[in-house]
Order: C-alpha cells, then structure tokens, then sequence
C-alpha cells in the first residue's frame, strides 16, 4: 500500500511542480514506508504482551515516524533546490498517514 501511495503522489507532484518535485515525494514516500514498516515490526510482537511492553514498544514505532521528520527537515533545509518542501512533506505525509490509519485498524 506504501509503495502504491507513493507512485500516485510522486505521479501528482511531477505533475504539479516538476521533475524535483517528483524526487523529492517519492523520496520521502519510500522513507515514509520504511519507516512505517519498521514501527509495524516494532509494536507486532507485544500486540497481546502486557499495556507496559505495549506502550514502550508503540513508543519505539513513534520515535521511527520522528526521525522521517526529522530526516525531511535536515534534506530540505540542505538541499532545498532537490528536495522540494511542498511535494517532499506531501509526500511523507501523504504515504504515513494512510498507513498510520491502517496500522490503528489492524491492531484492533
């Protein structure tokens, strides 16, 4: 689903803002998915452990979806003129988010 999010918008910010615009989404929407992948595998093996392994591994998958914010404000302040603030937040944002809401339905 990540990789799918991440060709429609990297497709709709080529279109928008160009080729550097295109890198830029699709860049961050592969970041995006890794890193939703790996808090995924941080926080499935306590789905049924106790609320404390619970909440301190849901912390660890939080503090992945940290470091892809912080790794966008490091790209973008360095290499603005590649990694477009507009399509590279969108298109973090726009591949998290969606699988964030199905990370939720999945752990019910």
């Amino acid at each position: 689903m990540g990789l799918g999010l991440t060709v429609v918008i990297g497709a709709v910010a080529g279109f928008v803002w160009g080729g550097s615009g295109a890198v830029g989404a699709v860049a961050f929407g592969v970041l995006a998915t890794a890193v939703q992948t790996a808090a995924v595998a941080s926080v499935q093996p306590a789905r049924t452990a106790p609320l404390p392994v619970f909440m301190r591994q849901w912390g660890i998958g939080m503090g992945f979806r940290l470091l892809g914010i912080v790794a966008f404000a490091v790209a973008v302040a360095l290499r603005p003129e590649v990694f477009q603030p507009i399509p590279s937040a969108l298109g973090y944002l726009g591949v998290v988010i969606p699988l964030l809401f199905a990370e939720t339905r999945s752990l019910r």
